[in-house]
């Protein structure tokens, strides 16, 4: 399940679960949608409460990523699961954006807005 919030150019999306395919298109609409209306976007995810993903968010994340490669300013994800942090550090690979993996919620909030 995946509750999103939005606010100017900043994503909050928050994983509770199982992160599914239909949780991952819910997010991309949202930021495609302001991508185009209002230009590059911050984003916070916070996957502490996530239990796992499908492999076709991984796939549709990887091509999201690439479509929208110059689109992102700053990435915070929330987590800490080893293994979603390691995650983060591959998708450097496929965007411009400036990504941080956080365990503390204030200090990813206070990333975004510097």
């Amino acid at each position: 399940m995946i509750s999103i919030d939005n606010h100017d150019n900043l994503i909050v999306a928050v994983v509770l679960g199982e992160f599914t395919l239909a949780d991952y298109r819910e997010f991309e609409e949202l930021a495609d949608y302001k991508i185009k209306m209002a230009g590059p976007l911050d984003l916070l995810f916070d996957l502490r409460e996530m239990a796992g993903f499908t492999i076709d968010v991984a796939v549709e994340e990887i091509r999201h990523s690439r479509r929208h490669a110059h689109d992102f300013r700053r990435i915070a994800i929330l987590t800490d699961d080893q293994w979603v942090t390691w995650s983060a550090w591959v998708s450097q690979f496929f965007v411009d954006a400036e990504i941080q993996v956080f365990d503390d919620e204030g200090e990813a909030k206070l990333w975004l807005e510097a």
